[in-house]
């Protein structure tokens, strides 16, 4: 029997059943969703017990065969990527349309198919006829993937496609907001891959994260999310010296040159800070403009701001959704009413109506704020964007580094040669030239500073979910 492709069928796959279960609401409207899980340690010590013993029989497939199954597991995303793509703007906010919901679901495909396709073959090290050493690379176990839910399909992706290539067994572990959806893309991956290969675990980040984090059996853990989260990775992984790769917070700096064309960086300068409503990791959160072009910079933004629809993302159209959950609304909205009262101007946005049904926040751009303003220092992680005047760009960059953070920046410029001497002085793990945030999987990527450590994608993922042995003789 062939099997039902829909949206229903796929929230029924993965809501809960029984009273162990927390309503999903759409941040958008606050319709119900669907119920999602709650499970206890005892189902995540069954988890990681079923990954121990699927992992060896995993492993022992030649590499050929589990990069085929990466592809048939890519072939059925693309069978079920619009019910996908509903779910996740139903359950995290995001439209369907633009970078959003459906290129969310694209990339999961992609970066399935980049990790089936990277190679990663025996490096011989020394072979001068005295000596011959050849490095290659061995899976190390059993992965813990704890994701976000800002982007919480694609970047269980990012952890689970490279892990399994590699020869490990994942147990996954979902942001508790955004359940459904670490559920689904994993229930679609299942419908081709061995049993017990990926098993996920939900529930109270708290309690399940912190028994993956310090299980004995598990190898490496991957994280995305904050800082301060993954401090307690750390320390909950040290006893076990578990292997880990953690991309933390960003505050990403922009530098925008005097000798830019103002309204031909605007939509850059607008996607790079405003994608997925301003919440991803390596937006654009504070940009340091020349006072020589300020104005015009700034004049070029709100009026390309104003243009893009923001709404329910199941409408088609809308380019912007609502803040994820209310915690990260009302950030937004202590952040830019502090800035404000502080002298601040909010020459777009500011003024969300919070008697509205959903988590919607305008969108906001703020000039003429001191540069060490709460709204420029701390990660907003939403639709408000902070403008800082500079006069030299040696201040520029000296104000773009000072912060702990370390994720990406970028620098905006005619002169790509200028661009790229500044670009080597900023401290952060990616700087993009005339664009800010865009990923390939190819490109490793990762933070700097308390950022985090570890690379993703390529061949620099692939080795950092494996273990290099060096064999000589």
């Amino acid at each position: 029997m062939s099997e039902t492709i829909s949206y229903e069928s796929l929230l029924a796959r993965i809501q809960a059943r029984d009273e162990h279960s927390h309503d999903v609401l759409d941040p958008a409207t606050g319709d119900l969703v669907g119920r999602a899980p709650v499970q206890d340690l005892d189902a995540l010590e069954r988890a990681i017990e079923r990954a121990r013993a699927a992992q060896p029989g995993w492993a022992a497939l030649t590499d050929q065969a589990r990069r085929d199954h990466l592809h048939r597991a890519a072939d059925a995303v693309e069978r079920w990527a619009e019910p996908l793509a509903e779910l996740l703007s139903r359950e995290q906010g995001k439209p369907l349309d633009g970078l959003n919901a459906r290129f969310e679901v694209g990339g999961c495909v992609a970066w399935l198919r980049a990790a089936a396709e990277t190679p990663l073959p025996t490096e011989v090290l020394v072979d001068d006829g005295a000596t011959y050493a050849e490095m290659q690379y061995r899976p190390i176990g059993v992965v813990g993937a704890i994701t976000p839910w800002n982007w919480p399909m694609m970047i269980a992706i990012w952890q689970i496609a490279p892990s399994l290539r590699m020869g490990n067994t994942v147990v996954a572990k979902p942001a508790q907001s955004t359940d459904l959806s670490g559920l689904a893309i994993a229930a679609v991956l299942n419908t081709t891959l061995p049993a017990d290969v990926l098993t996920v675990v939900t529930g109270p980040g708290r309690s399940i994260g912190q028994a993956l984090s310090s299980h004995p059996s598990i190898g490496k853990i991957m994280f995305t999310g904050s800082t301060e989260v993954g401090r307690q990775i750390i320390e909950a992984s040290a006893d076990n010296i578990t292997r880990l790769t953690l991309e933390l917070g960003g505050n990403d700096a922009g530098i925008v040159l005097p000798d830019v064309d103002p309204a031909a960086i605007a939509e850059g300068l607008f996607w790079g800070a405003f994608i997925n409503t301003g919440q991803t990791c390596a937006a654009l959160k504070r940009l340091y403009v020349h006072d020589s072009v300020y104005d015009a910079v700034v004049e070029n933004l709100i009026a390309f701001a104003a243009s893009v629809p923001m709404g329910i993302g199941l409408q088609e159209g809308n380019l912007l959704g609502p803040l994820q959950n209310r915690k990260q609304y009302e950030t937004v909205v202590a952040l830019v009413a502090a800035a404000k009262e502080s002298g601040a101007q909010i020459v777009l946005g500011g003024d969300p109506d919070d008697a509205a049904v959903g988590h919607f926040y305008p969108t906001t751009l703020v000039t003429d704020i001191d540069p060490h303003n709460a709204l420029v220092v701390e990660e907003q992680f939403g639709p408000a964007l902070p403008i800082i005047r500079y006069s030299e760009v040696e201040e520029a960059i000296r104000l773009a580094n000072e912060l702990d953070f370390g994720l990406g920046a970028s620098v905006w410029s005619s002169d790509r040669a200028k661009a790229q001497q500044i670009a080597g002085r900023l401290e952060a793990g990616t700087v993009w030239l005339n664009s800010h945030g865009g990923l390939h999987p190819m490109v490793p990527f990762g933070g700097a500073k308390q950022s985090g450590y570890g690379r993703e994608f390529g061949v620099e993922g692939l080795k950092a979910v494996s273990e290099a042995q060096v064999i000589v003789g």
